[in-house]
């Protein structure tokens, strides 16, 4: 009988919290699912009228949809296997016993606590500017001609910046579980032979692969929603070579001052970033079970 009135008390004082986050979710989801119906543009004020899904057509046949979509899949994608694989070379790399390892470890880390805005700058004009930049200046060291990053590989180089931001947190989720690895298992397998890649890939890697599925899993749902770093770096240009979906909402209500259009935008994506998201929660969760 206490532990039923102990959880009814807690439920009790919980639901305060629950039903405030509830509201916060929901009021701005339902209010962007109605103007996604309405012809709403902010230069024509007064003259909103329910279209139904004609702002989802609009949206979905639009020719930057595509390409946005296009370039969603690979910023998310050139980003997850630079930093996977990247995460898992630096934990590696710093699980091996070195002068100063925790000094290391914290410049290593450094990047992830950097603002995205910050970030993006710091590698636009510092490191990627065609005429001032570091790169510039070494292509010139070597006789060579300096290439515009943010021109000629829009897409690339924001990949190169996100991953450059993201790839801290890999480090540090798949150096965790490096360290939780038996080493007599390795000392086991040393014993009977077994080379360093042969460890390495037999042993470590499944050992690693849980740690590598948390990773993917949390950064594909914030990779999903990438824009600061293209808004400050190449706008989404040029053309549409750097737009992803998130800019392509942002650009159609906020550039276009089209509020249904966006609204529909911003519902397809929704939509995208969570079939995404239970596609990867069925992979953990199959990864977890084996």
């Amino acid at each position: 009988m206490a532990t039923a009135h102990s959880r009814t008390a807690a439920r009790l004082m919980i639901s305060p919290a629950v039903l405030l986050l509830l509201a916060w979710m929901i009021v701005p989801l339902s209010m962007t699912i109605y103007f996604s119906f309405l012809s709403y543009n902010l230069l024509s004020p007064g003259t909103e009228r329910f279209i139904g899904f004609l702002n989802y057509e609009y949206f979905l046949t639009d020719p930057a949809f595509f390409a946005a979509l296009g370039n969603t899949l690979l910023l998310v994608g050139g980003v997850l296997v630079i930093t996977v694989i990247g995460g898992v070379l630096l934990a590696l790399l710093l699980d091996q016993p070195m002068w100063g390892q925790g000094i290391v470890r914290i410049l290593v880390i450094a990047p992830f606590f950097v603002m995205p805005t910050v970030s993006a700058l710091v590698w636009k004009n510092m490191f990627m500017n065609p005429v001032s930049g570091l790169f510039a200046y070494g292509a010139a060291a070597v006789g060579a001609e300096p290439f515009d990053f943010l021109a000629h590989a829009p897409l690339l180089s924001i990949i190169c910046i996100v991953a450059w931001q993201w790839l801290p947190f890999a480090t540090l989720i798949l150096l965790t579980a490096l360290q939780s690895l038996d080493s007599e298992q390795l000392e086991a397998a040393e014993m009977d032979g077994a080379s360093k890649l042969s460890r390495f890939f037999y042993i470590v890697v499944p050992h690693l692969s849980r740690a590598a599925t948390v990773v993917i899993l949390i950064q594909t749902i914030f990779l999903l929603s990438v824009f600061a770093e293209i808004l400050v770096t190449t706008n989404g240009g040029p053309g549409t070579a750097s737009t992803n979906i998130t800019f392509l909402v942002y650009a159609q209500s906020l550039l276009q001052f089209d509020v249904g259009g966006g609204s529909a935008g911003g519902i397809v994506a929704v939509i995208l970033a969570n079939i995404v998201a239970i596609f990867l929660l069925r992979m953990i969760g199959k990864n977890l079970e084996a």
